[in-house]
């Protein structure tokens, strides 16, 4: 990847920045409940695509919006719950579960 062009996503933080940058036409709604999943799942689509160093800008710029596009598509036809983006969904299909006791060791003691 260029050093230009590596500069150029450091420099991004929100959601709305990289559609911005990558022209990626988005719903605010959609970006307001998901936009940590769709970074996340932006961030693994790019890491499996394995860019070359000496890929072209352009040719790296026309992936990552390719990618960016396909994270956001991923959570406007399903839910955080479902794309298990993060570890909390993957291990216990997002719920939690607690046993009674460890429920009253957290009460106030009365002494």
């Amino acid at each position: 990847m260029s050093n230009e062009f590596v500069k150029k996503l450091a420099s991004l933080s929100a959601a709305e920045e990289f559609f911005g940058f990558f022209q990626v036409p988005f719903e605010q709604q959609i970006v307001n409940v998901n936009r940590l999943h769709i970074l996340k799942r932006f961030h693994q689509y790019l890491r499996n695509s394995h860019m070359p160093v000496t890929m072209p800008e352009d040719e790296m710029f026309t992936l990552c919006k390719g990618h960016l596009e396909h994270a956001y598509q991923d959570f406007v036809t399903s839910t955080p719950a479902q794309e298990k983006v993060f570890k909390v969904f993957q291990d216990v299909d997002g719920t939690q579960h607690f046993s009674m006791d460890k429920l009253r060791q957290t009460l106030p003691t009365h002494g």
